[in-house]
């Protein structure tokens, strides 16, 4: 016979032996750049919007046989569409909203004393929780799934000749164009980014931490400001409750004095409910990078660094970390979590200690009064 068996060895494809496990359980994920990236949160949006066209009014006489003096006959033209923004809980992020948006136009109007169609509403879904801002001020708060907000109104139609006609002026060639729809520039803003904000310096590992809890992938590199835009996790547990984690781009001593994009990136922390601080192990004297976090945190506004948190000591799995971790749990009065994000190693402490954060976030709203953001 042509063809003969192969034998390949079995240690080549075993799937029990020890080595190879712990081989595929450290296998690196493959390091993306940011810019090649396309799923990331935006939580505001620049937009403008215009009102369609309303349609021109209709120029015509009726005739028929035996009767020539029909009169005009010029329906009006139809009303522009609206441009409507609509709250919809299903959305999560601004990312699928676009700079532009324009109303449909209205039909011009015919003979016969046919009015032209109004133009279709356009209508653009937002996430629960978005802010419409014009010119600095609040215009619209979308707070309720449902609730709309015209962004911008249609023009009215144009009059036919028919409209004009009168004891005075019998036969009127006299008809108006349709008005041009509303135009405004807005500025979406979600007023939540998510439940926990991962807050650290660069290279802390927020970014390797958030693909380990959660689905999310953000670009993972070996430098530092890999994470250019805020990325969002949602942690699942058995009893089906999400809690939303936001990775947070780096911080930079100075941040609240906008060096970097500190303002930018402080404005996403200021929205979490709680915070998780992530600080490196392997560097020498580590509590000092939460106190720089901490400083920068209320230098930016009053009370932010007295939000519910917990302080994440990221790479144990380094030799340095484990001597550093007895000097920060001294020198640190809230709970220290140390973990590695490359291996998994106490990974579960995190998400139960998360899902506590999340308990009474939800029992503390519901005390208040108010809902507390599910996602």
């Amino acid at each position: 016979s042509p063809w003969k068996p192969v034998l390949l060895s079995s240690a080549a494809f075993s799937t029990t032996c020890a080595r190879c496990a712990k081989d595929r359980r450290l296998r690196q994920k493959r390091a993306i750049s940011e810019r090649q990236l396309t799923r990331y949160f935006v939580d505001q949006r620049k937009v403008r919007v215009v009102g369609g066209h309303g349609g021109g009014g209709g120029h015509s006489f009726y005739s028929e046989p035996r009767k020539v003096f029909g009169g005009p006959d010029g329906g009006n033209g139809g009303d522009g569409g609206h441009v409507i923004l609509k709250a919809d809980q299903q959305m999560k992020s601004l990312s699928s909203v676009v700079p532009f948006y324009q109303g449909f136009h209205g039909e011009r109007g015919g003979s016969k004393n046919c009015y032209g169609a109004n133009g279709a509403h356009m209508y653009v879904k937002v996430p629960v929780g978005t802010l419409v801002k014009e010119d600095g001020r609040v215009v619209a708060d979308l707070t309720q799934h449902g609730e709309e907000y015209i962004a911008a109104f249609g023009g009215a139609g144009g009059k036919g000749n028919r409209f004009f006609l009168s004891n005075e002026n019998r036969a009127p060639k006299v008809f108006t164009p349709g008005e041009p729809g509303q135009e405004r520039v807005l500025h979406l803003e979600l007023k939540t980014t998510a439940h926990a904000g991962l807050v650290g310096f660069p290279n802390a590992g927020k970014s390797s931490l958030l693909r380990a809890i959660s689905r999310a992938k953000p670009a993972v590199a070996a430098y530092p400001f890999t994470t250019l835009n805020p990325h969002v996790g949602i942690v699942h547990y058995q009893d089906y409750e999400q809690v939303a984690v936001a990775d947070i781009p780096g911080l930079i001593k100075g941040a609240h004095q906008n060096r970097g994009l500190g303002v930018a990136f402080l404005k996403h922390i200021e929205r979490c409910r709680f915070l998780l601080y992530v600080v490196d192990l392997s560097v020498p004297q580590p509590w000092i990078q939460l106190q720089d976090l901490k400083h920068e945190l209320e230098a930016y506004e009053k009370g932010l660094s007295e939000r519910p948190c917990v302080v994440i000591g990221n790479k144990i799995d380094l030799a340095q970390s484990r001597s550093n971790l007895p000097l920060l749990r001294e020198r640190v009065a809230e709970r220290v979590i140390a973990l590695s994000a490359l291996t998994g190693d106490n990974l579960e402490e995190l998400l139960l200690h998360l899902r506590e954060l999340y308990d009474t976030y939800v029992r503390t709203e519901q005390s208040q009064g108010q809902s507390p953001v599910k996602w």
